[in-house]
């Protein structure tokens, strides 16, 4: 680890390596040999969680008494009368866009930002103004094995015809909607005809990111990833003739995720003072998260095992087909998707009594929930 001459400005602080490496190996030291239940990933997530949670504690503290007051009480909902409508959210700062943030924070796994093409929704009841749950969706990552080898793309297919694939990077619901399996409902809100119109409305006639090419796409397939191993909700999610869910594999337990962003910025000095370009040279399109390389990397420099970035958590990889001829169009043979036409209204109501309303009436301790239960979880790390 013997340090290089003549890189670091002599304005800049002096880098600790020790201090970084001791830190970076405690991150990545997850017991890889201990099975990996939800509670323990959820454990594994905890510092990052509370990281992310802290650096909202502004937004909560500003905004959080007109926020809260969209978080529904169980005595507000009438299970037989949620009415699904999805808000489309245009600007980040606004009210819309201060509840989808809020919102995340009380997911047990920290909800990243997405990256590229972006499209994220809330789902509000209109029966009672209060919000059901969130939909995030955006470009998927280049690599992934299962999912490749399940359309049958080789590279240059894959380079070509991704843009007409969506990546669901947050999906579900918030209590009390959470604890009568509302997060089937928002899940099934995938395949609507409105996400697929307004995918048209914002990237038709687009320059792909890696390709540069101009492309007119179409939304066929949409994947997701389960955030705690095997998914209860994801797990048999299928409406017939509307929504089927599909299984096509496990990711590869590779990550990052016990490497909070505070100490990712440390890592990224390192690299710099080491004139690695991994310092900042991100690029979509470039093999796996430049994260997850940059890790790499510095693992080098630093003398420590790679192999600690594989956490072994498998995660569930769930893919969408909005179209009949989904793999003819991703293949190029065809290019014109057939659509099975049905609204977020016709979906919903197949969902809610599908699912929701059978839970409702099974267990009834939703309708204790609080929105003073709401705002002690939000507030957990932060007040």
């Amino acid at each position: 680890m013997e340090k290089q001459s003549g890189i670091l400005n002599s304005h800049e602080p002096a880098v600790d390596l020790q201090y970084i490496r001791e830190s970076l190996l405690a991150a990545l030291d997850s017991p890889n040999g201990q099975m990996k239940t939800k509670d323990v990933i959820r454990h594994l997530h905890e510092a990052q969680r509370c990281e992310r949670a802290i650096r909202e504690k502004e937004l909560l503290q500003r905004y959080g008494s007109q926020v809260i007051s969209y978080f529904a009480e169980g005595a507000e909902v009438e299970p037989r009368k949620i009415e699904p409508k999805l808000i489309p959210i245009t600007e980040p700062d606004s009210l819309w866009g201060r509840i989808f943030r809020v919102a995340t924070l009380l997911w047990s796994v920290p909800v990243s930002k997405g990256y590229g093409r972006r499209m994220r929704y809330l789902v509000v009841d209109q029966y009672n103004g209060k919000l059901i749950g969130i939909i995030g969706l955006g470009d998927p990552v280049f690599n992934l094995k299962c999912r490749d080898e399940w359309i049958g793309w080789n590279v240059n297919e894959r380079r070509k015809y991704l843009a007409s694939v969506f990546d669901a990077y947050v999906l579900g619901s918030v209590p009390p909607y959470s604890l009568i399996l509302a997060a089937k409902l928002i899940g099934s809100l995938v395949a609507s005809q409105e996400i697929r119109v307004m995918f048209r409305e914002r990237y038709a006639r687009r320059e792909g990111i890696i390709s540069k090419c101009m492309k007119d796409s179409h939304l066929v397939l949409i994947t997701t990833t389960s955030a705690l191993g095997r998914s209860s909700v994801y797990n048999r999610l299928r409406l017939s003739g509307m929504v089927d869910f599909v299984k096509i594999g496990t990711t590869e337990g590779w990550g990052h995720f016990t490497v909070t962003d505070d100490l990712f910025q440390q890592v990224r000095t390192v690299l710099k003072m080491y004139e690695d370009p991994y310092f900042s040279n991100y690029k979509f399109g470039q093999g796996p998260s430049w994260r997850l390389r940059a890790l790499r990397k510095a693992c080098d420099i630093l003398d420590i095992d790679r192999d600690l970035l594989r956490h072994g958590i498998k995660r569930e990889v769930y893919a969408v087909p909005l179209a009949t001829n989904w793999r003819e169009i991703l293949l190029g043979t065809e290019v014109m998707p057939e659509y099975q036409y049905h609204s977020v209204s016709e979906i919903s109501t197949a969902a809610l009594q599908r699912w929701v309303i059978p839970r409702s009436e099974r267990m009834p301790e939703w309708s204790c929930w609080t929105r003073q239960n709401t705002w002690d979880t939000l507030t957990k790390y932060v007040i």
